[in-house]
């Protein structure tokens, strides 16, 4: 329940609404209320139980005053025009007060709709914003796909079960509250008597909605499992037509599908099942209480009038069905409770790349980067042991070594993607996070071996990440990426779409637009993570030569498996299980005779 209430705090800011819709649907009861207290005057008067008023009482504000002067104007027409003229007045006064009635109440609902469409918009804005901020290391430990339904299904959840039950949260509790309140005014005997039969069907409704709660969190979790079985095929389609795996994978899809369907159905009967249920406990309440009321009306000393019996009766129906449709929006709540769960799991994430409450502004790199005694351990396994090193500005420095030998975290430690267990780096004699996050990364360009694009134009992707770029500086740095010729060969240059992650251009094609981003950023320190790793030699070729005209005065950390693309780096560093075993220039390494020259005699003779 306590994430319930932490959606329901949400709304603090819409007070201006929530406001409105209180006020409206206090009106809108108030002139429900009215229309069903008109009941028993008018039937003692109409069947001459009452005796008729000739005086008008001095009009005050409390309910006996209004009641009395209601008696004397029906009094007046009974007297001027007879009862059946009386009939007709207070048929008429009950259309208009319940035409009052339901339009206060859409004017109550429509200043929800402003609550509810603006808490779920929020949290939308706030679980994308918290994607965008949390750790790698965050997502290296859960499913894309499970991400993906907590954003979609699961907010979607929200906003249909709880969102949804927010009129019935804030108008029926009111309703209820108000009507129990006139029901104690006529019979507080009769009251007590309610009060005690009705926490005894919301105990029975209670208890199905507990159960329903737990189905809901399963069923969601394999929506989410089912949605990572469906990002991965499409990720991975060219490899499962390879490899013949359709079969398997589709039989994976019907079993996993096959569990949630199953599972949605008990969950759907169970929440059905609330509506039925909380309208049979409603009438079997109704009928004990005209039981108990009637013997009260029958005794041989009535302690209550027929015609008070029968408003108690009038009001006390119409709190059926706020009670009804109260119980429906406790099985809905419930049911959303599940998915905001899972939604403000991601939101109570710990952002373990923290920024400093006093963080340094930096928008220059002057000296030097060094890492001291730097640590890293990922899953209990050391992937960085005590480095040092010290990269002078200007400097290319170049990773080698075989796979899992700690050189992409190396890199990722410098624009704190991760953070080190221990050690420090530094920037111009500063620790990195003495610094402010997003000036620290403003420092640096990064060209991965994966290109990372967007379904968008050439233009945009270039220019990613800036704001107010001109296209004659796009154009230029794609004249340095070697890009601007093939882009101007598309069918609208800078403006064609490339499609999802840059589909419909070649592996070399999509290179040179990220070096191109990089260039336009214009950062004093370049990060190059295997970056012409994947390409034909032709592409190579042009992407190198695109490679150093952006390494030209910039402090650079170069990740290569082909060594032919690093000699000549200023230090090559040769990293084996985390640690640091040679460095020194290709001339320095090679005379080694050790792990850097056979790494190298290996790929010559390939």
């Amino acid at each position: 329940m306590k994430h319930f209430l932490r959606l329901i705090k949400s709304i603090k800011q819409y007070w201006g609404y929530v406001l409105l819709n209180f006020i409206f649907n206090v009106l809108s009861i108030a002139f429900s209320l009215v229309s069903m207290s008109m009941v028993a005057p008018f039937l003692g008067l109409l069947f001459g139980k009452i005796a008729l008023t000739n005086t008008a009482p001095p009009l005050t504000f409390n309910a006996n005053s209004i009641i009395q002067n209601f008696y004397y104007i029906i009094s007046k027409i009974i007297k001027t025009y007879g009862q059946a003229d009386a009939l007709l007045f207070i048929c008429i006064l009950v259309v208009v007060m319940f035409f009052l009635k339901n339009l206060f109440r859409y004017m109550g609902m429509y200043y929800l709709a402003n609550i509810r469409n603006g808490v779920v918009k929020d949290l939308r804005n706030s679980l994308y914003y918290k994607i965008l901020i949390l750790p790698l290391s965050y997502f290296s430990e859960q499913k894309k796909g499970d991400i993906m339904s907590r954003m979609t299904s699961d907010v979607q959840e929200v906003e249909w079960s709880i969102m949804t039950s927010l009129e019935m949260v804030f108008r029926d509790p009111l309703t209820i509250l108000v009507y129990l309140i006139t029901l104690t005014l006529l019979s507080p005997q009769l009251t007590i008597f309610v009060l005690i039969l009705l926490p005894v069907s919301g105990f029975i409704i209670g208890r199905i909605g507990k159960s329903l709660k737990k189905q809901s969190i399963k069923g969601q979790r394999r929506l989410g499992e089912l949605l990572s079985i469906i990002e991965e095929s499409l990720s991975g389609l060219r490899i499962i037509k390879a490899f013949n795996a359709i079969d398997i994978l589709y039989t994976k899809f019907l079993k996993k599908n096959s569990a949630l369907t199953n599972l949605m159905i008990k969950m759907y009967r169970r929440r059905d099942l609330s509506a039925p249920m909380s309208e049979f406990l409603g009438t079997l309440v109704m009928v004990i209480v005209m039981l108990f009321g009637g013997h009260l009306v029958l005794a041989a000393h009535p302690s209550l009038s027929a015609e008070i019996f029968i408003t108690y009766i009038v009001i006390f129906s119409q709190i059926i069905t706020p009670a009804k449709s109260f119980s429906t929006a406790f099985y809905n709540i419930q049911k959303g409770i599940a998915s905001a769960e899972r939604i403000y799991e991601i939101l109570d994430a710990k952002e373990i790349i923290e920024e400093k409450t006093n963080a340094l502004s930096i928008n220059k790199f002057s000296d030097s980067i060094e890492y001291q005694n730097v640590t890293f351990v990922y899953e209990k396994e050391e992937v960085l042991k005590k480095i040092n090193i010290k990269i002078e500005k200007g400097k290319t420095i170049a990773l080698v070594g075989q796979s899992g030998g700690g050189k992409s975290t190396f890199a990722d430690l410098l624009p704190r993607f991760y953070d080190c267990v221990s050690g420090n780096i530094l920037i111009d004699g500063q620790p990195i996070d003495n610094y402010k996050i997003d000036d620290l990364r403003g420092l640096m360009g990064i060209v991965t071996q994966e290109s990372i694009l967007f379904n968008g134009t050439v233009l945009s992707n270039i220019a990613f990440g800036q704001v107010n770029v001109k296209e004659e500086e796009v154009i230029a740095a794609a004249k340095v990426a070697n890009a601007h010729e093939f882009i101007m060969d598309m069918e609208n240059g800078y403006y064609t779409n490339i499609g999802d992650r840059g589909v419909k251009l070649s592996g070399g094609q999509r290179q040179r637009i990220s070096i191109a981003r990089a260039v336009l950023k214009n950062p004093p320190i370049l990060i190059l993570d295997e970056a012409t790793s994947a390409l034909d030699s032709e592409s190579e070729k042009l992407v190198q030569d695109a490679i150093l005209k952006l390494m030209k005065n910039r402090t650079s950390i170069i990740i290569a498996h082909r060594l032919s693309t690093i000699q000549h780096a200023d230090q090559i560093v040769v990293l084996q299980k985390g640690e640091i075993i040679e460095r020194g220039t290709h001339a320095e390494l090679m005379s080694l005779n050790g792990t850097y020259k056979k790494l190298h005699d290996m790929q010559t003779f390939e």
